[in-house]
């Protein structure tokens, strides 16, 4: 078999749909964010970065960077192995400690990333609890669908943020049933907040427990960063609760919260857990200072919350197609694949601004956008900016139904 023209194949399809994926090679600069130097080839230049989900920028904070330097002066750079084999150090058990304290929970599991806590939690849950129905939202993220398929177990798709289509699939099913519902606090693409109190109502009424993936939430909701589920007091009804530390944190990582037995099971029993090295003893260091940080400062979500709604409000005041949502996401509808590359390209090459263009599988087909994500160090001229020129787009290039029609070079 020819399987370099195999490979290639697939790849000129994506090519011919208008999605294949180019990675922009940034290098930013310590204290300078969202600016930072794009790279290719031997030369580089400025952009502002619109599409990092470093949304706080804790990834640039002093106190997050000093804890980082003091963690390799002190053990050095890996963790040395896996957790059960040399990879378990006190700067993880005071991480685990400190997001059970921030979630209300007994305890918390480290993860190298949120995908494999989702992937690795979801998929063992189902083989500890026999009989098992998962009741997935069905807008819910690619390592949650990952994990819930890999249990094997029964399942049940529900429409998106819609509890009489969640009830309606609960009732299928015997009280006695194990019972999982599976969503999301904030939905990263259109920006949607779920209807927690809601759901958490049906999962006592029809006993299933919670399962709630809050990554686009910790840090940025709550009076102490615990996301939407504290900000809206309903934590202690949560079970399980997912986490990153790589956005509203700004490190890497990730993690489940829940009670004692709950994570010890999973620790147990979750290969994605056992069979991996541990995070590094700086990131956790790291992770830990931003934690720590946020639980007591509200300066950097309140400022957040004003950059998101003041970009939402000049974007549709220039009329331009900014999706409604209740979060800090702000999405603008192209809606074909082709037109939405060629707005980044065009953005980046002549006016150096940098957002990614967000294509199928990431959303449905048809409904291609640029995703925004204003931080708090996004100046009112940086934004003024970008208004402008896309607003210029807009008037060179016609738009029909809210998406775009064709789009010109200079």
């Amino acid at each position: 078999m020819y399987y370099e023209a195999l490979f290639q194949r697939q790849i000129d399809v994506l090519h011919q749909e208008g999605r294949y994926r180019v990675f922009a090679n940034l290098k930013r600069r310590r204290g300078d964010f969202p600016n930072a130097r794009i790279h290719r080839g031997e030369s580089s230049r400025e952009v502002t970065v619109w599409c990092s989900n470093d949304y706080l920028g804790m990834g640039q904070h002093r106190d997050v960077l000093a804890a980082m330097h003091e963690a390799i002066d002190a053990v050095g750079a890996g963790s040395g192995g896996t957790r059960n084999i040399a990879g378990t150090t006190q700067y993880h058990v005071d991480l685990e400690e400190e997001l059970a304290d921030l979630h209300g929970k007994e305890s918390a599991l480290l993860f190298t990333s949120a995908y494999v806590a989702n992937d690795a939690t979801l998929s063992t849950l189902v083989k500890l609890m026999p009989g098992c129905v998962i009741f997935s939202d069905a807008d819910n993220h690619a390592s949650m669908v990952e994990g819930i398929r890999r249990g094997g177990g029964a399942k049940e798709i529900w429409r998106h943020n819609d509890v009489n289509d969640l009830e309606r699939a609960l009732r299928k099913y015997p009280r006695g049933t194990p019972k999982i519902i599976a969503f999301e606090s904030v939905y990263s693409m259109d920006g949607h907040i779920s209807p927690i109190a809601k759901i958490c109502d049906l999962a006592d009424k029809y006993n299933a427990l919670t399962y709630l993936d809050c990554v686009h939430g910790v840090g940025l909701y709550g009076h102490r960063g615990g996301g939407v589920a504290e900000r809206d007091n309903v934590m202690h009804r949560i079970h399980i609760i997912n986490g990153t530390l790589a956005k509203g944190f700004g490190v890497m990582g990730g993690y489940i919260a829940a009670s004692a037995s709950c994570c010890d099971a999973i620790r147990s029993y979750a290969s994605g857990f056992i069979f991996t090295t541990s995070i590094a003893p700086a990131i956790a260091a790291g992770a830990l200072a931003s934690i720590r940080h946020l639980k007591s400062s509200n300066v950097e979500r309140e400022l957040h919350q004003e950059r998101a709604m003041t970009l939402k409000l000049r974007l549709a005041e220039a009329g331009l197609p900014v999706m409604k949502s209740p979060s800090h996401i702000v999405p603008v509808m192209v809606g074909n694949p082709v037109h939405c590359k060629a707005v980044t390209d065009v953005l980046l090459d002549q006016f150096n601004i940098y957002v990614q263009p967000i294509n199928y599988p990431t959303v449905p087909k048809g409904t291609e956008r640029l995703r925004l994500t204003p931080s708090p160090v996004h100046t009112d001229a940086q934004m003024d900016r970008l208004v402008d020129v896309l607003s210029g787009l807009w008037r060179k290039c016609p738009v029909a139904n809210g998406h775009y029609v064709r789009i010109a070079a200079e």
